[in-house]
């Protein structure tokens, strides 16, 4: 019996959990997403960077040479697509294991297991390990052993940054094969594909163009997501199973429109293309909104991007780059609040995701503005670009290296914390920029106190000690 949490992808689903990842030979009723796996690499779709002959990822499907590899991609682009390709193998022995309910035992476990087969000349074993950024520091350490002597074979898969979410060591001892996002184009064929193939809907229904581009767009790059909204459409004319006027309407119809897919996967279809004028229309008007301080303008909008499929990083983005932009040192905190949404997005994902986007929304929107920031550091580069570049005034050269003393370096440096104020008449700046103001604070928000403090910072600071 396997341990809890371990399945073999090329045997049937037995008690022991193996039906968990969705695996297991072909019984006709599985989803359609689950129907249209790719039989071979070349199959699959959007990774054409990746299906070099000879590359990592063919080494690893095709059983070329043993190297433990880690999937590192989006929802829905293929990775465990990849591990079902590499499990089809018949020379060696696949394991799988979620890292949502498995624990150092299970791997240990599979580890000895593996080494086991391998001293009773059995076959390599290659260890899946799904969502492997879940797993702890601990779970992760448990396999470099076993990765380094290559008692197991690890095909490991993450959404996440595996350079923040795996430990070194392991990334050190794997190759990285970063899966992109598909593109409509990609996502496009997929869905051709399962309306013609016989393992999918076989030629049963039609799909408008206009319903095509709407499931392209909701799908946002994921190609099980665009398979599931499909399949729900399909079911809805095939077996009438939407109301009933959706079930008179579809009678001896097998065209799936818009309306059938907004039915089927309860999401209206709004007028919004994600790479034409629309996107930069809403994206634009979601801006100017939270710059003026309509936070129920500003809410719609983000309502509208998420409605239709936007990619929550791009919103994310859009708001941590406002934080700074647009609201400041007016109020600090709203960069925290936009950056931990960010975050959120990353780690959670909609639509749950949505919540926190839209409380950083109602902050942003509410906070008082100030440009003052991206005034200053815009106008600074402009200096610099234009030429003004002075020597860096002697007293504020590195004076730690042998010789330094000799040039004069830090002789008349004061260290400002032997200040009783903790501020010091002192030369900063290069002489061709000494002087200029390049942050200017507004009067609004927390930025009236800084600019209050900034004069008194800026008086002591210019005084020359020989005043």
């Amino acid at each position: 019996m396997d341990a809890p949490g371990l399945f073999e992808l090329a045997e049937p689903p037995d008690s022991s959990g193996s039906g968990s990842l969705g695996t297991g030979p072909a019984s006709g009723d599985e989803p359609l997403a689950v129907r249209m796996r790719p039989h071979t690499l070349d199959e699959l779709v959007g990774q054409d960077h990746l299906l070099t002959p000879g590359s990592p990822l063919r080494q690893v499907v095709e059983g070329g040479q043993p190297m433990s590899v880690i999937l590192w991609g989006p929802p829905g682009s293929g990775k465990t697509t990849i591990a079902h390709l590499v499990a089809r193998s018949d020379d060696r022995r696949f394991r799988a294991m979620s890292a949502l309910n498995s624990g150092v035992k299970d791997v240990r476990a599979a580890i000895e297991e593996a080494r086991r087969v391998r001293r009773t000349g059995g076959p390599q074993t290659i260890l899946f390990i799904d969502e492997v950024h879940r797993f702890t520091k601990t779970q992760q350490d448990s396999l470099l052993s076993a990765v380094e002597d290559r008692t197991i074979t690890l095909l490991a898969a993450t959404t996440e940054n595996p350079y923040f979410s795996v430990v070194a060591p392991l990334v050190s001892r794997c190759v990285l094969l970063t899966l992109r996002e598909l593109g409509d184009t990609d996502v496009a064929a997929v869905i051709d594909r399962a309306l013609e193939d016989p393992r999918g809907l076989g030629k049963a229904v039609e799909l408008t163009d206009e319903a095509r581009d709407h499931l392209i767009r909701t799908a946002a790059g994921d190609a099980r997501k665009a398979l599931t909204a499909l399949e729900a459409a399909a079911a809805s004319r095939i077996h009438g199973s939407a109301g009933t006027a959706e079930r008179a309407e579809a009678e001896g119809d097998p065209r799936i429109t818009v309306a059938v897919v907004e039915a089927a996967i309860d999401t209206a279809a709004v007028r919004y293309d994600r790479d034409g004028d629309g996107h930069y229309d809403v994206a634009s008007a979601f801006i100017k909104s939270l710059r003026g301080s309509d936070v129920d303008a500003a809410m719609h909008y983000l309502a509208r991007m998420v409605v239709a499929g936007e990619d929550p990083r791009f919103i994310a983005r859009r708001l941590v780059i406002f934080a700074s932009e647009d609201v400041g040192m007016a109020d600090p905190t709203a960069l925290q609040t936009a950056t931990a949404a960010a975050t959120a997005v990353e780690r959670i994902g909609l639509p749950e995701a949505r919540i926190n986007l839209a409380q950083a929304v109602v902050h942003l929107a509410t906070a008082p503005k100030s440009n003052a920031v991206i005034t200053a550091i815009d106008e600074a580069i402009g200096d610099v670009r234009s030429g003004k570049i002075g020597p860096v005034p002697p007293d504020l050269r590195d004076a730690h290296y042998k010789g330094s003393a000799e040039l004069g370096h830090g002789a008349a440096y004061v260290y400002p914390h032997d200040d009783p104020l903790g501020v010091v008449p002192q030369r900063y700046a290069p002489d061709v920029v000494a002087g200029h103001d390049y942050y200017r604070p507004t009067r609004h928000g927390d930025e009236a106190a800084i600019a209050d403090r900034l004069e008194k910072l800026r008086r002591i600071v210019r005084k020359r000690a020989d005043d």
